[in-house]
């Protein structure tokens, strides 16, 4: 008797997680999605590197950033392609540097 009651008790809670959450997650991964501009912090979390290395970055011109006031932003499309250009530089350098080591045998 007391299995389906707590089997209804359970079902509930997960329908209520489901509806009250659900709407909640949908909303910050929208505005993940669409968020363009990013401050270093986010960048930094993006790129998974300390936001004083980001600063650096900018400040040396090495990653696409524009200053609002005294405030770093950089824009997640242009981000991503500056990635996409390093995978593809240091591709590059693997090849060149491959025919190097096969040489020396």
């Amino acid at each position: 008797m007391l299995a389906p009651f707590f089997l209804t008790i359970c079902n509930f809670a997960s329908i209520y997680i489901t509806i009250v959450d659900m709407p909640k997650l949908v909303v910050k991964m929208e505005k993940e999605k669409t968020k363009e501009i990013m401050t270093a912090k986010e960048v930094a979390e993006y790129l998974n590197i300390h936001p004083l290395t980001v600063h650096k970055y900018a400040r040396e011109g090495k990653i696409p950033a524009f200053k609002i006031g005294t405030d770093w932003r950089f824009h997640k499309k242009y981000i991503e392609r500056w990635i996409k250009e390093k995978l593809a530089s240091n591709l590059q350098g693997k090849e060149r540097r491959r025919p190097l080591l096969e040489n020396q045998d």
